[in-house]
């Protein structure tokens, strides 16, 4: 994948990372990670241990969030610690390898709960929080520009495991969880090249702003036709009347 790779140039590893946050201030309260070190191809080489702490908020959690992840006021209280704690602790996890790493995570979401906690948080660790958002990748986008659901838009990490045959280490919403299915989604995208090509020609073929031209040549080729230039020369013919 040329854009992974021009993203991850220079990268020894990827920490693949999940938060989860509260309702309203999109605060941290819990936050998943696993380091793994990467071959010159962006290729998994070894997992390392996963990293999981709950986070105090500042504010509430939010009935939906609790329903959704089981974290409660209560678990952040006896279990959590302050968000400072939880990136200096996840600075440490890192080891020398946090200065060349790659962050990987499923949207964009979770760079949002970095800066809205850094903003409820006087003390936040902002040299090692921004230090991750300048390194971010959103594996979701990239994926989703080549795999699309049959309405033409991206899938959740969850069906895009399913799709790749990755299997679930446990439930969504965990932060821990995610980030463990992340990396494995990662490397099933990669090593499986030829899915990813059946996948892009069924969202190229769906393209609704192609002009009609292009549409109709794209949707030969994705049928198995051999297409000249010829025949694309007949297409404009027939288009322009």
């Amino acid at each position: 994948m040329k854009k992974l790779n021009r993203l991850l140039k220079n990268k020894k590893c990827i920490v693949f990372l999940d938060f989860e946050g509260t309702q309203f201030s999109h605060e941290m309260i819990s936050f998943g990670a696993i380091l793994c070190n990467i071959n010159g191809n962006g290729k998994i080489r070894k997992y390392h241990k996963v990293f999981e702490v709950y986070v105090k908020s500042k504010n509430k959690i939010g009935k939906y969030v609790t329903n959704l992840t089981g974290i409660t006021e209560e678990k952040l209280e006896t279990d959590g610690i302050s968000f400072l704690k939880a990136m200096e602790a996840f600075r440490k996890y890192c080891g020398v390898n946090f200065k060349r790493a790659a962050f990987a995570t499923f949207g964009a979401h979770d760079m949002r709960i970095i800066n809205q906690s850094i903003v409820y948080n006087v003390d936040a660790p902002v040299e090692i929080c921004r230090h991750i958002q300048k390194n971010h990748i959103d594996l979701s986008e990239i994926i989703s520009e080549f795999v699309k659901d049959d309405n033409s838009n991206p899938m959740s990490l969850v069906n895009y495991c399913r799709l790749f045959s990755v299997q679930e280490n446990g439930p969504a919403h965990n932060a821990a969880v995610d980030a463990v299915n992340l990396a494995h989604l990662y490397e099933s995208f990669i090593d499986n090249s030829e899915l990813v090509l059946e996948e892009y020609k069924k969202v190229l073929k769906k393209m609704k702003h192609l002009p009609p031209p292009i549409s109709r040549i794209i949707g030969k080729l994705v049928a198995g036709k051999d297409v000249s230039a010829s025949d694309f020369e007949e297409e404009l013919k027939e288009h322009i009347g």
